[in-house]
């Protein structure tokens, strides 16, 4: 582990590390630039991010690579139908203490880790995909009335295949709301794909070395907090938000015919964060509209809780988000 950075870092400072941080992941994972600083962008925020795509597409080499990056605890949940949520959160144990006598001991399980991959999340049971929800919003876990503190940094970084293919479940709306991000990972180019055999098929191992550390990361996050953010960016914040739902002010047609339910606050929340972080690696320490409109989509596809209209005309949160962004009008 590297030494503990100074408690405060200048933007300055942040960009270097950042860029260096960009720079080590990009050794192993070929483009995917766009998915890599939404990643890495949700890390700093101190979110969780949901990365979907089909099998093969690089999402759990990019996770362990970023955790050997960051130079954090690293544990990953391989989500399958007979996972329990006792193999993510731990369980108490009966142990022989040296006077012969059974007392119970809590056995934590891999959740007790900075950053957790949740590999193929949406193949185990709605009941133990809950698992994750009181570690991910409170930074806890509560076992047989004993509630633990998880140690900072805490991320969940997990993956999921498209709903379309087998032996999959869908999220709960209320874990969905807890990725500050839901990033799709989209097949490489032609290009893209030759760099990737070149790289996987030699005897040559890509490898990426530490650009930073868990302090280094709370550094990072604690400034981004502090980037202001103008009151007629947060206005477009608000504005943006409750269009998202049905009958709302600035409300675009697509989502009044095509959406259930809108986006809840954290969603708000999940933009004015990225957005920061997104002003600080473009080396400014302001907040402007072209940093949420980079943001939104992510922040939102999984908080749209689309009506089976939608489904019927294979209407997607992407495209009514789109419609979003161009019809909410900008803040005078």
């Amino acid at each position: 582990m590297s030494q503990a950075p100074p408690t405060e870092l200048s933007p300055a400072e942040f960009r270097e590390i950042a860029a260096n941080i960009e720079a080590q992941v990009g050794q192993v994972i070929v483009g995917q630039t766009r998915v890599i600083r939404l990643v890495i962008a949700a890390v700093i925020a101190g979110g969780h991010a949901l990365l979907e795509g089909v099998p093969g597409l690089g999402k759990t080499m990019l996770i362990r690579t970023l955790a050997d990056v960051l130079d954090l605890q690293f544990a990953r949940i391989q989500f399958t139908p007979d996972l329990m949520p006792a193999d993510i959160t731990g369980t108490d144990i009966l142990e022989d203490d040296e006077g012969g006598s059974k007392s119970r001991v809590f056995q934590p399980g891999p959740v007790f880790a900075n950053l957790i991959l949740a590999d193929e999340i949406n193949r185990a049971t709605p009941k133990t995909q809950s698992a994750l929800l009181e570690a991910m919003q409170e930074k806890s876990v509560t076992v047989a009335n004993r509630t633990y503190q998880l140690d900072l940094p805490f991320f969940v970084l997990a993956t999921q295949n498209p709903l379309e293919m087998e032996g999959t479940y869908p999220l709960p709306e209320a874990q969905l709301d807890r990725f500050m991000f839901k990033i799709d990972v989209l097949f490489p180019s032609s290009s893209d794909l030759v760099e990737i055999l070149n790289r996987t098929t030699g005897s040559n191992v890509a490898q990426a070395g530490v650009a930073a550390d868990g302090p280094t990361i709370v550094a990072m996050g604690d400034l981004a907090r502090r980037v202001p953010i103008p009151t007629h960016v947060g206005e477009y914040v608000a504005r943006l938000t409750v269009a998202t739902h049905p009958g709302g002010q600035n409300a675009p047609d697509m989502v009044n015919r095509y959406v259930r339910y809108g986006s809840s606050p954290r969603g708000a929340q999940a933009m004015i964060l990225g957005a920061k972080v997104s002003a600080l690696l473009d080396a400014r320490y302001n907040v402007a509209f072209d940093d949420i409109r980079a943001v939104a989509t992510a922040a939102l596809r999984h908080r749209l809780l689309l009506n089976f209209e939608a489904q019927a005309e294979g209407i997607t949160s992407d495209e009514v988000i789109a419609d979003l962004l161009d019809s909410v009008p900008l803040p005078k």
